[in-house]
């Protein structure tokens, strides 16, 4: 009985830690879609231009389809967020009064930037 009773605890707890990481992770890719929304950022997709609402409107759309691709907010920047999945280019960030930069790069920093806001 005490087995039954000790393994249900544990399969509860495992399952409340994977719920728990699962919403910090769609937190985390929340905050990076906003953080392109309300940057002053030209996202540069195969060459072209296109500008923040655009681009998370395609992110978004990337996200919702790309699920299985990815585990983790890592996985999601480097998978799904990074790259072109028809022409595999990586993405650019081009802010104003900056260099461009691999939107991998970018959304990297802003995690870290999320995760030590969090601490």
């Amino acid at each position: 009985m005490f087995r039954v009773f000790a393994v249900t605890a544990i399969a509860g707890t495992l399952l409340f830690c994977a719920k728990v990481m699962a919403g910090d992770m769609e937190s985390e890719i929340d905050y990076l879609l906003l953080s392109v929304e309300r940057s002053d950022c030209v996202f540069i997709r195969n060459g072209k231009p296109h500008d923040s609402v655009a681009a998370v409107k395609h992110l978004q759309m990337k996200h919702e389809r790309g699920r299985r691709y990815y585990d983790s907010t890592e996985e999601f920047i480097a998978r799904i967020a990074s790259r072109s999945s028809l022409s595999g280019k990586p993405y650019l960030i081009d802010c104003p009064d900056q260099a461009p930069v691999e939107a991998k790069s970018w959304f990297s920093q802003k995690l870290a930037d999320y995760r030590a806001f969090e601490e």
